[in-house]
This record gives C-alpha cells, structure tokens and sequence, in this order.
C-alpha cells in the first residue's frame, strides 16, 4: 500500500449504492497520478473496483486504491435513438470462452437480410440516429457482408467488430477491400500485448492470426479500432496493451477495453441487467434487444419483431422513464465500442 493523496469514505456503500457516483467525482477532482484510497466499502467493493479500473483507464495500485491515469476514457453512454446495433449473424470461427451472443462454428447462423437491415436504418437515421455498428458472430461470414454493409452506409457510416481472422484471401478478403474506407471503420479484438491470455480465451494461434488482420487492415487505409476483452484478475494486461497500441500508433481513442460480461458463455464476469444497463437498441433477425451484449438474455429482448425500430426504441424509453428515480445514479455504460 502506498500512501494515498486523498481518502474517499465509502461509508458502507458499494458499487450498487452510491459509491460509484461518488467514486467518480472523486477521481475526476484528482489531478493526474495522484492516488484515492477508497475506504470503508462493502464486500463487493475490491472487484469491482478493480473491474471500473479496467473501463476506465487508471490503475489499481492496492486492493483499495485507485491510481489516476493521465487521460480519461470512462465511457459516456450513447443518447437513446443516436446509435444502432446490427448482429450480422451469429455463426463464428472462433467460440471464445466469455461470448455473449453464444457464437460459434456451430450456433445457427441467423443471418440478417438486407432488405431488413436497410428497412430498419432508413428508418434510424430518418428518426435521429447517427452511429450504426454491425457486429456477430463472425460478420464476415455473413454470405453478403458486402451488400449488408452498402445498405447501412448508403444512410450514414458504419463500425464493423470483426475478429480479423478471416478476411486475409479469397472472396472475403475481396470484400475487405471493395469497402468505402470513408465511411467504414474496422473495431478488430486482441485482448493482450502478448498471446497468452489473447488465446487462453479465444483459442491457440488467433493472437497472431489477428495480429495479421490488424496489419492487414492498416496497410488497406481502413481506421482500425481495437477492442479488448479483460477480467477484473487480468487487470494488470491493461497497461501493457496500451504501451503496444500506443507504440504503433493506435489513437486513445481508438483503443477500447471493457470487461467480461457474465452473459452468453460466460460464467463469471460483471453482472448486467436492464435496470442498471444504460440501452444501446440492438436488432437480429428475430427481435430487438435492450443492449448487444444482452442478446441471449430473454429478459434483455425488448419486441419479438426487428421492425419497425422506431416502436422498439419507444418501449426503451417507457421503460427509462419508469425507472428513472430509482435507477439514475447506478445505471451503467458497458462499452462494446
């Protein structure tokens, strides 16, 4: 333990009860590489101290303190109706470990029609909407990713979250490289510096193989995003990736790292639910969920139909508005780009 610059008395509040709020405040007054120690918290303060650590970019240094790091990159929740997600598919050739959407080679594929994903952000971006991400399973195995992708940003550009392991030949690589680099912008995962706890979650050989489609992708002149996906026990990989990405020229903000949701696959993890999720409407072929990394959980599915989004966004904001009061000061953003 190292001697802190300011002590923050949790009073025996947790994350759930108010402390996050004050956490916050606290560290924001910091200046940077100053230390709070954070004290007299509930047993569930220490996890997910460490986990907020992970989001936001400071460092944990003791059990109970926060170290503040030089940039700030806790994520600001979109406004509802300003930002779109579309699962592509739900096929992938990786089956990680923690996947929320339960992706693998052999989950049904689910692949979203065009003349749906078109229909729906017509209508987005008529109402408002300005931001539209296509994630998966694996998006470049929908069979015409391509023509999904002409669809959105014939209305405004696109986030594509790829694995980066499949689009280096062939007709995918061919693709890759008909996309308008103006208007598409590649969010790729690694979630280490060095393979090990990039493959223990994904499986042996992917650390490299999508090191090759980051590069890949580079040289192409698309802007390439990365995400990282790490538990609250792996914390201390944080700042070695940023050390990497930064060395290579990767923006701050650019790099994108959150922590494991216990949804999907996952058995442990920071526990999510519509009550204190911030909504980032998410469409699939069979409905529309509260939020992307919700899209197994029956109780994060918001309508049965995909169309039109505009109800769908209708009955989040009924349900915001419901629990406005009792939810304001503890609803969180969970950053998926």
């Amino acid at each position: 333990m190292v001697r802190p610059d300011v002590v923050l008395d949790a009073g025996g509040t947790d994350f759930g009860s108010g402390l996050l709020v004050k956490l916050h405040t606290a560290v924001e007054a910091l200046n940077a590489e100053e230390i709070l120690e954070v004290r007299g918290g509930g047993p569930s303060v220490p996890e997910d101290l460490a986990a907020w650590c992970v989001l936001t970019g400071n460092a944990l240094v003791g059990p109970l303190q926060v170290r503040k790091g030089a940039v700030q990159v806790e994520p600001q929740p979109p406004k509802l109706g300003s930002r779109l997600w579309l699962y592509s598919n739900f096929n992938c050739n990786l089956a990680c470990d923690y996947c929320c959407a339960e992706s693998s080679p052999r989950a049904p594929a689910r692949h979203l029609p065009i003349e749906l994903a078109q229909a729906a952000v017509a209508e987005f971006v008529t109402d408002g909407g300005t931001e539209v991400m296509i994630t998966g399973g694996e998006p470049f195995l929908h069979p015409d990713l391509g023509g999904l992708i002409d669809a959105v940003v014939e209305h405004v550009p696109v986030t594509v979250l790829t694995n980066g392991m499949v689009f280096s030949r062939g007709n995918r690589r061919r693709t890759l490289e008909a996309l308008d680099r103006e208007r598409v912008t590649l969010q790729i995962s690694l979630d280490s510096a060095t393979p090990e706890l990039h493959d223990r979650h994904r499986s042996a050989g992917s650390f490299a193989r999508a090191r090759t489609g980051i590069t890949l992708a580079r040289t192409l002149g698309f802007r390439v995003r990365i995400a990282a996906t790490i538990d609250a026990a792996d914390a201390e990989e944080v700042a070695a990736l940023r050390e990497l990405l930064d060395t290579e020229g990767v923006p701050t903000e650019d790099q994108v790292i959150r922590r494991i949701a216990r949804q999907g696959f996952a058995t442990s993890g920071l526990v999510l639910t519509r009550d204190d999720l911030y909504p980032e409407p998410t469409l699939a072929v069979d409905g529309v969920w509260w939020h992307p990394v919700g899209i197994t959980d029956p109780e994060l599915r918001v309508t049965d139909s995909p169309l039109p989004i505009r109800a769908a966004i209708t009955q989040i904001d009924r349900i915001l508005q419901a629990t406005a009061q009792q939810r304001d000061n503890t609803r969180k953003a969970f950053r998926c780009a």
